[in-house]
């Protein structure tokens, strides 16, 4: 298969279950969905539906009971701690509701740490992140610690964390969570411009109003997927009803 058909995400008969026995919790019940190279998906569900722990075996942050992950073609059951290490920082960029930035850091430094996790050197690692800022709209916040910034500015830092090593996958956890209205819709115009010159985007939220910009909609109920359809298919399905 060519590189470029491969999907970016391949999720096969995923079963994850937390303890044993009568008390064993079935978090998710053999989902299985692939994303391309590309797409622009959220992943919907309420309290209990395994949205969370789907979105921690896709950012390699767990590991599935059984069933097979592959991201970006790699089988990630085989890999060390040492290389899901790797690939969280190289191939996976995250963006969470409570943004992590580092306080009484500047947001170019920011940007910067996976780099610096990545062993790039100072002037290359200045420019990307520069780049990175410039590419969320805040290359003239550069200097400026997250206290001195909005909430929305914070998130689109985080987002610029997230593109700077140039990942295969960004994954974003309810990344409006903690905006206001204004802050959700800079934030998201951000993530629809990123997907437009490229970008995977994965989205977990529980907001319909955020889901609506994803291309496509999965969502799951009582850990298996119950509804996957693209944009077209939904506006089709409201057009009929």
């Amino acid at each position: 298969m060519a590189r470029h058909a491969r999907p970016v995400l391949d999720v096969r008969d995923v079963v994850k279950t937390y303890g044993e026995g009568d008390t064993a919790v079935h978090a998710l019940r053999g989902v299985s969905l692939t994303v391309a190279r590309g797409d622009y998906v959220a992943i919907m569900g309420s309290s209990g539906s395994g949205k969370s722990t789907l979105m921690n075996i896709l950012g390699c942050l767990d590991v599935p009971t059984s069933g097979r992950y592959l991201l970006d073609g790699v089988d990630v059951s085989t890999l060390s701690d040492r290389q899901l290490a790797l690939v969280r920082n190289r191939r996976i960029g995250f963006v969470f509701q409570s943004f992590n930035l580092i306080p009484r850091t500047t947001a170019l430094a920011n940007v910067e740490l996976p780099l610096a996790y990545a062993g790039v050197k100072g002037a290359a690692r200045r420019r990307r992140a520069q780049e990175a800022l410039a590419m969320v709209g805040l290359a003239d916040r550069a200097g400026h610690e997250p206290n001195q910034l909005s909430g929305g500015q914070q998130q689109r830092v985080a987002v610029a964390r997230a593109l700077v090593t140039s990942p295969a996958l960004v994954l974003a956890d309810e990344p409006t969570g903690n905006l206001d209205s204004q802050s959700t819709m800079d934030v998201l115009a951000v993530l629809d411009q990123l997907n437009r010159t490229g970008r995977t985007i994965v989205i977990i939220t529980h907001e319909p109003d955020v889901a609506e910009h994803a291309r496509r909609l999965i969502r799951l109920v009582d850990g298996r997927v119950v509804t996957d359809v693209r944009q077209r298919e939904r506006e089709a399905t409201a057009w009929a009803s």
